[in-house]
């Protein structure tokens, strides 16, 4: 049956619930709804350096896994690194409103899986989703819920410095993502926190600090989406 549509069709169908019911047993029948975390910022502020360490050390916490259209590479598991479908299941799963936000990168598709995160939230894990800009404002857009962090560099210019360390795109393509970046720094105030990235060690506490507020809160953001 590999291969058949009926096959793929129940695949689609048990998107995100395996993970979630192991989360469920280890959380029990906690009354806490997970709370909805956001980080973004420009591209190479250092978003993964500092959500690595503090998935790592805070409990009860997940980092959401996206679908994608691209081919899995060597190593990759299904449902931990990504969840993969074709581009025909993607644009399906699209049109039917399945994803948070979704954006298409070198030519593939990538989207966070509402069902997945939603199931999580009531299992009374926090979700962790390391987005794009553009994503985070979608995200902003169908969940006020969702509480936005945006991750700064200390300045513009040790930004771009960072950037050209990486030196994997010719002048142009630098000089447009500059731009990018630049214009995306001019929206922070659409953001609820603002963490720095200068010190890696300071900026991880300060992103346990917001995660843990955020636990003790005791007004909800919108009562309606809980």
């Amino acid at each position: 049956m590999k291969g058949t549509k009926k096959n793929a069709a129940q695949k689609h169908e048990s998107l995100m619930t395996a993970e979630s019911a192991g989360d469920e047993a280890k959380i029990g029948s906690s009354s806490r709804r997970g709370t909805l975390l956001v980080v973004t910022g420009p591209s190479g502020v250092g978003k993964g350096t500092i959500v690595g360490p503090l998935l790592m050390s805070v409990d009860q916490i997940a980092k959401s896994v996206s679908v994608t259209t691209r081919e899995r590479r060597p190593g990759e598991t299904e449902g931990v690194d990504y969840f993969f479908r074709t581009q025909e299941q993607f644009f399906n799963m699209r049109e039917l409103g399945e994803f948070l936000e979704s954006a298409e990168f070198a030519g593939n598709f990538y989207g966070t899986p509402v069902r997945w995160v939603d199931e999580k939230l009531r299992a009374g894990l926090d979700v962790i989703l390391e987005i794009e800009v553009q994503g985070a404002k979608q995200v902003r857009q169908k969940r006020q819920d969702a509480v936005l962090i945006f991750i700064s560099p200390p300045s513009f210019e040790v930004l771009e410095q960072r950037l050209r360390k990486r030196a994997t795109e010719t002048e142009p393509e630098m000089a447009r993502r500059l731009a990018k970046a630049r214009d995306e720094m001019d929206e922070r105030d659409l953001f609820d926190y603002e963490v720095i990235n200068d010190n890696i060690e300071e900026a991880v506490r300060n992103l346990q600090s917001i995660v843990y507020a955020e636990r003790l809160r005791i007004k909800i953001r919108d009562e309606a989406q809980r």
